[in-house]
């Protein structure tokens, strides 16, 4: 379910922005949807986001920053170790340096690079360029 979400989520990203929108809303929301947007604006694909609590289901508002080409979940969610970044890198992303992948590990959610940073690995969630 959680997967599921996500994989709307980046949908909904993905496909304002192809339309040229600059604002998007998520819905519903979750903690791991707000770690994933965390991620994405330390990247600058997006700008702030807002949590906005409804009756219905809670949001997220997007604002969108970077031409984001693509964006979608990683499925299955494979685990993989420290090393192994530059495979996943070249499974996923168009070149080297383009986007990033970003990881469940054992300190939250980030992307690769700060994953590679600290010398630690974990579960793939998403990717984006």
């Amino acid at each position: 379910m959680q997967q599921d979400t996500l994989a709307d989520a980046l949908s909904a990203i993905k496909n304002a922005r192809r339309v040229g929108k600059k604002e998007v809303i998520v819905s519903p929301a979750s903690n791991l949807i707000k770690d994933v947007l965390k991620v994405m604006q330390k990247e600058n694909y997006i700008g702030e986001f807002e949590f906005i609590k409804n009756s219905g289901a809670d949001q997220f508002i997007v604002q969108i920053n970077k031409e984001i080409n693509t964006c979608n979940i990683i499925k299955p969610r494979f685990y993989i170790k420290n090393k192994e970044f530059l495979k996943w890198e070249k499974r996923y992303l168009p070149a080297k340096g383009v986007g990033i992948l970003i990881l469940s590990t054992s300190q939250g959610v980030i992307s690769h690079y700060e994953a590679h940073e600290k010398g630690i690995g974990g579960a793939l969630l998403a990717y984006v360029y």
